[in-house]
């Protein structure tokens, strides 16, 4: 076991050369390339980026890697003789995935500008510093390179079926998040330049590998350009792409979506209305079968419990589960949902005994009146956070763990 989990090789130490009199000197950039199993690219993409990346530019590559094959040693070796320094984290649990792997390279950047590319060779390396120098004369704090405007293509995307579910996933998220996507034409793009300073590590919840999506939505750059570039071939192995990769993409939109308080309510509604399907065909089963409806609406309840809470743990509340067992917030749930029974059948009662309305009528109107209460007790008991440790304190605590076990 390493000393930590999280330890950077440092394998080349070049000094950047002067700039020459009159040039103007460039904001330093870290160039972040997370890496799966990308040992057959190394070597090219590194020797492009020596061929691409201007003298006065200062810049270091830093490599997240999640790889389970010889990555990181390819990395080392190709490193040793090139203008820049190079650096490798590698990751023994890839935790948030692609994104996840960003998070963890921008949380050790210190230099003005970083850059996001694939090592797949997908990202032309020659456009790093156009990304930068379009960033620098804008004054823009996010430059994404787009395939979707003038002089881009997506020409890499192989075959019709990639081509539809990349441009099906730009609609959608520019249709979900139209305000923080505006001025961004390809918001699926890996490929982009940030100033630092408008990246807060902290709030990034990634989930997958759309982490400009994270990074828009999340940060809110004030100022956004673009460059074109044409999406290239893989040069080596095969796309990391996946159905399960498509679901995670969908359950990141939908977190993302839910991030405010009033979206959660929104989307608790929305839920909530799906869940009269199970509930009021429960009702009906149990109503024809012969039992009374006050027992009934109590059975009933039950089916629209589990569903509600399946789709709020999957939907609305993703990134809170952690902080209780699922056992523990399926019971708070399931306590809270059934305690609304309390107010919710003498409302139904009411409503059938004093006003003649029909049972399902009535328990559907009854849903709807204890809808605001149900919502603010969900997220205050079931997904409240508990104390969180901070990262510094999560990674002092894997250090002493490290050295308990070589011990």
């Amino acid at each position: 076991m390493s000393e930590d989990l999280w330890t950077p090789h440092a394998l080349s130490k070049a000094e950047f050369p002067v700039p020459e009199e009159g040039e103007e000197e460039a904001g330093s950039v870290t160039l972040i390339i997370p890496t799966f199993n990308e040992a057959g690219n190394i070597g090219e993409l590194l020797s492009r980026l020596a061929d691409s990346l201007p003298a006065h530019l200062p810049c270091e590559v830093l490599f997240v890697d999640d790889s389970t094959d010889d990555t990181p040693a390819v990395i080392e070796k190709a490193a040793l003789d090139l203008p820049f320094p190079v650096s490798v984290l590698h990751r023994e649990r890839a935790v948030g995935g692609l994104g996840g792997a960003v998070v963890e390279g921008v949380e050790r950047a210190d230099t003005d500008w970083i850059v996001v590319m694939d090592a797949d060779l997908q990202h032309p390396p020659h456009l790093v510093p156009e990304l930068v120098g379009e960033g620098e004369r804008t004054g823009a704090d996010l430059v994404v390179a787009s395939r979707y405007i003038p002089g881009g293509s997506r020409a890499g995307l192989a075959g019709s079926y990639r081509i539809a579910v990349s441009r099906g996933a730009t609609w959608l998220t520019k249709g979900l998040f139209p305000r923080a996507l505006r001025g961004i034409s390809d918001p699926m793009s890996g490929f982009f330049a940030m100033r630092r300073a408008a990246v807060t590590a902290d709030a990034l919840k990634p989930l997958g590998y759309k982490i400009l999506l994270e990074l828009a939505v999340r940060c809110r750059p004030a100022e956004v350009a673009e460059v074109p570039f044409v999406f290239q071939d893989r040069y080596c192995g095969e796309s990391k792409s996946s159905a399960r990769e498509g679901m995670r993409f969908l359950a990141h939109l939908a977190t993302l979506r839910s991030a405010t308080p009033l979206a959660r309510m929104i989307g608790f509604g929305l839920i909530g209305l799906s869940g009269f399907v199970p509930n009021l065909l429960a009702l009906w089963l149990l109503t024809h079968a012969g039992m009374h409806y006050l027992p009934a609406e109590i059975a009933a309840n039950q089916a629209g419990v589990l569903w509600n809470f399946a789709l709020i743990e999957t939907l609305l509340f993703r990134d809170r589960r952690r902080h209780r067992h699922w056992a523990d917030r399926i019971g708070r749930f399931a306590v809270l949902a059934n305690a609304d029974l309390l107010l919710r059948i003498p409302l139904i009662a009411l409503f059938v005994g004093r006003f003649g309305m029909e049972v399902l009528s009535a328990t559907a109107l009854a849903l709807v009146a204890t809808f605001v209460l149900r919502f603010a007790a969900t997220e205050a008991l079931v997904y409240l956070p508990r104390k969180a440790r901070t990262r510094a304190q999560t990674h002092a605590r894997t250090r002493r763990t490290a050295r308990t076990t070589r011990s």
